[in-house]
C-alpha cells in the first residue's frame, strides 16, 4: 500500500488478545471511529529480543496515552496462543506479563500486509503454492489514526531498530493541538509550545521569536 498517510486506515477483523489473557474474535479498530485516536503498531515476532522492550515501553505510558483519549493497539503475525502464552511469561524472563492493551494476531498476515509493512515477499510456483522469500513477519510500523479513521503519520523502522514511545506521544499531542487549534506543529514542537499559522507571515513571526 505505501504511504498510508491522508487515506483511511485498512480495515481488519482478528482474534486478539485483550486485557492480559482475554482473547476475542472479530476485534477491530472500527470500534474507535469518532470516539479514540488509535496508535497501531506492529512488531516482528513473540518471544524475541527488541519486542518486549517495546511492548513494556507502550504499556509503561498507557496511562499518557489514555489521557488523551488515544487507544493502543499492537499486531503481530503471531497465533492469538502464541500472544497469549507470551503474556503469561515474567517480564524478567522475556515475557511481556503485564501488558493490557489488545494484541492483534494477524495469522493470514493480510493485515500486516495491508498496512504495508510486510517484511518479505511471496510468490506462486507453477502448482499454485505460495512460495515464501523472507520471514514474511512485520517489520516495526507505527500508525496514528485520527477519529475519522484516517491515518495522520506512520513510521516504519527495520527489525533490529526500536521505536521511541515518547515521540508517538509527542506526535499525538500534535495532532490533537492542530485538530483543537488550527495551527501547525514545527520542528520539535513539545506539548505546551506555541504552534504557528500555515503562512509566510506566521513563519516568520515563529522564526523570528524563536
Amino acid at each position: 500500500m505505501g504511504v498510508l498517510v491522508g487515506r483511511k486506515a485498512p480495515s481488519f477483523s482478528a482474534s486478539a488478545v485483550v486485557n492480559g489473557g482475554e482473547i476475542v474474535e472479530n476485534f477491530s479498530l472500527d470500534q474507535y471511529i469518532g470516539k479514540n485516536h488509535v496508535v497501531l503498531f506492529f512488531y516482528p515476532k513473540d518471544f524475541t529480543f527488541v519486542c518486549p522492550s517495546e511492548l513494556h515501553a507502550f504499556q509503561n505510558k498507557l496511562a499518557e496515552f489514555e489521557a488523551r483519549g488515544t487507544k493502543v493497539v499492537a499486531c503481530s503475525t503471531d497465533t492469538e496462543e502464541s500472544h497469549w502464552g507470551w503474556l503469561q511469561v515474567p517480564k524478567g524472563k522475556g515475557g511481556i506479563e503485564g501488558v493490557k492493551y489488545p494484541i492483534v494476531a494477524d495469522t493470514t498476515k493480510t493485515i500486516t500486509e495491508a498496512f504495508g509493512v510486510m517484511c518479505g515477499e511471496y510468490d506462486y510456483d507453477e502448482d499454485l503454492n505460495m512460495i515464501a522469500n523472507g520471514p514474511m513477519i512485520a517489520y516495526r510500523g507505527l500508525f496514528l489514526i485520527d477519529k475519522e479513521g484516517i491515518v495522520q503519520h506512520q513510521l516504519v523502522n527495520n527489525l533490529p531498530l526500536g521505536r521511541n514511545v515518547d515521540d508517538a506521544i509527542r506526535m499525538v499531542d500534535a495532532l490533537q493541538f492542530h485538530e483543537e487549534n488550527g495551527e501547525v506543529c514545527p520542528a520539535g514542537w513539545q506539548k505546551g509550545e506555541e504552534g504557528m499559522t500555515a503562512s509566510f507571515d506566521g513563519v516568520a513571526d515563529y522564526l523570528t521569536n524563536h
